[in-house]
């Protein structure tokens, strides 16, 4: 009985997040808004109440699992002893925590504004997420896929099933108004949905005899219902094109109803374990979810491969992205250079090598391998992204707005590039700071050691060296419009101290004396490159060899940007001349030489005075 209300409470907190999240995304991405506030008043009280029942349900939930995991009565389980420890020391209790932060968080911002949309979404989407970093074990096979594609699957279905529950709560003008973009919403999520799906059931099911387990029941039941929702996405569409709106109410109902089934027997399946397999369990493995490989050679880094599923979303999102608005120009007539999206794809490839590739598999069993990916994700990859042009990209094709008075998706990017936060990242001083500086924040501290540990924080310190990379080499050589104006002479400042900050990094790992990764390396029982010390002391010789070379070529891009642009205002100085001695009128430096004569006569003047 016990584990059918474990279940159940599960489930209803599952479809409360769902809830609370759909209508938080249909506030930002599906509702018009009034110039960037929010017009449906209702609909965002109605997302806070939500939000509110998602945190009930959490508590509801937490009661429930501790009787669970107890073998106790539920009475009993209401302890605050028992509740405390199960959150602040249980490593699944503190996702759960730490999605009580984050609603708390969301209930504190005020629904005014589209911004506050979009940023309750992120932060309720993180929120969600958390409890798949712990839901598969390291010795399951095909750990970082498993837990990418879960997260992956977690997100979609958010976006389906909560935007689907979003819509229904519009009236019939909103409701026919938000359908043409859900229903795009809805069929790249869906498909999301049933290919993450497939590499999570795959990752845990890999024999004849797994799939006939009561998990490999379930997972079909689950497919089932997921192509039965494909179906009904499919006539949903046909129902559109022919603008039959009566029928697409009806159908969005039965649609609701089958979704939620789905919700639950995904929380029934969350709760079932699979099916055990046979493994060789070595502190490698249990540690990072891999087997340990051979000493690197060439041809051992070039060719290994371990997916990131959640880091291969991430970069096929963004492929797809940039993809989308290059046809988009080409069938505007426009033409978007080659260098550039060449330049683009070196960057995400780049990415890919040093996350899910051979240097992205050593760089968690060695020092050296890892700043060695430290410095391709922070270095290399940035400048190709940055040499992309993404944000132009953008800007010439993101959605504008349905209607006069929406602000749009355009607008909501543009609000935020021009913002006060916006030009405080812009600021290459900024970039330095969060560029150079967190290497002593990361590295010099016990946070390295505890980020190693676990996938999330992997993918955490992943995505801090490309973005900190990437927005540090757009303040110095991007070809975006930036917010602010940056003087090349403060640029090049810039870069020295950059190269100077980092040779001094870079010196002071190569000659420290003790280990700096809180035993994680010493953990792993590495059978090659046994002097743990001498491997770090070559991660610094690495870090300080591969920072240098692009900084270098930074300062070399910045000279010839500064040198185009002198030559450029000089050129427009000359056009001006030109067009006014044309027009019989004094060039700028006749003006200015006027403008100073005036201002002695002037002077002169106060004096006889």
């Amino acid at each position: 009985m016990i584990e059918f209300f474990a279940t159940f409470s599960n489930g209803v907190m599952q479809l409360a997040a769902l809830v609370a999240i759909g209508l938080m995304i249909s506030l930002a991405a599906l509702a018009e808004d009034d110039k960037g506030g929010i017009r449906s008043t209702k609909l965002a009280r109605r997302c806070k109440n939500f939000f509110w029942i998602w945190l009930i349900s959490i508590a509801f939930f937490t009661v429930i699992q501790v009787a669970y995991l107890l073998d106790i009565r539920i009475l009993e389980s209401f302890d605050s002893n028992l509740i405390r420890s199960y959150l602040t020391q249980i490593t699944i209790g503190k996702t759960y925590l730490f999605q009580i932060f984050c609603i708390l968080l969301i209930l504190m911002i005020p629904l005014k504004k589209i911004w506050a949309a979009y940023l309750g979404s992120a932060i309720a989407l993180v929120a969600v997420v958390a409890p798949a970093f712990q839901s598969h074990g390291s010795t399951s096979g095909y750990h970082a896929l498993a837990i990418g594609a879960l997260v992956v699957h977690i997100i979609a279905l958010t976006f389906w099933v909560g935007g689907l529950i979003g819509v229904m709560q519009f009236n019939k003008e909103e409701f026919k108004f938000s359908l043409p973009r859900f229903s795009v919403i809805a069929l790249w999520s869906a498909i999301t949905v049933a290919i993450s799906g497939v590499a999570n059931a795959l990752t845990r099911l890999d024999s004849i005899a797994a799939w006939q387990s009561r998990y490999g029941a379930l997972v079909i039941l689950k497919i089932a219902l997921t192509s039965i929702l494909i179906g009904f996405g499919a006539l949903h569409r046909r129902l559109l094109l022919k603008s039959n709106y009566p029928s697409i109410y009806r159908l969005v109902i039965g649609e609701i109803f089958v979704m939620s089934m789905t919700v639950f027997v995904g929380s029934w399946l969350s709760n079932t374990a699979p099916p055990l397999r046979e493994v060789v369990v070595s502190p490698a493995l249990l540690i990072t979810g891999l087997d340990m490989p051979p000493a690197p050679t060439f041809s051992s880094v070039l060719l290994a491969y371990d997916p990131d599923g959640l880091m291969i979303a991430i970069l096929l999102f963004a492929v797809a992205l940039y993809i989308r608005g290059v046809v988009a120009l080409s069938r505007r007539g426009d033409k978007w250079p080659v260098g550039r999206t060449i330049a683009f794809a070196l960057g995400i490839t780049a990415i890919d090598f040093a996350t899910s590739g051979g240097l992205g598999v050593y760089s968690r069993f060695a020092f050296s391998n890892h700043m060695l990916a430290h410095m391709v994700l922070g270095m290399i990859a940035p400048i190709g992204i940055v040499l992309g042009a993404p944000i132009t990209l953008a800007l010439r094709t993101l959605p504008i707005g349905r209607s006069k008075n929406e602000l749009g998706i355009r607008g909501v990017f543009i609000n935020l590039l021009h913002s006060k936060l916006g030009k405080v990242y812009a600021n290459p001083i900024v970039a330095l700071a969060i560029f150079d500086g967190s290497l002593f924040a990361l590295y010099f501290t016990p946070l390295f050691g505890e980020l190693m540990l676990s996938h999330s924080g992997h993918l955490f310190m992943n995505l801090h060296f490309i973005l900190a990379g990437y927005l540090f080499f757009q303040s110095i050589i991007g070809i975006d419009p930036m917010p602010i104006k940056i003087p090349y002479i403060v640029k090049i400042v810039v870069l020295f101290a950059a190269m100077s900050i980092h040779a001094f990094f870079s010196v002071a790992l190569m000659s420290s004396s003790a280990l700096l990764d809180n035993g994680y390396f010493i953990a792993l029982e590495r059978p090659w490159a046994t002097d743990l010390l001498a491997d770090q002391n070559l991660g610094g010789a690495i870090g300080w060899a591969m920072g240098e070379v692009p900084i270098l070529l930074a300062l070399l891009a910045t000279f010839i940007q500064w040198t185009k642009a002198d030559k450029k205002e000089s050129g427009r100085i000359d056009r001006a001349a030109e067009r006014a001695a044309a027009m019989g009128e004094d060039d700028e430096l006749a003006k200015y030489n006027k403008y100073l004569a005036q201002l002695n006569r002037d002077d002169g003047r106060e004096k006889s005075d």
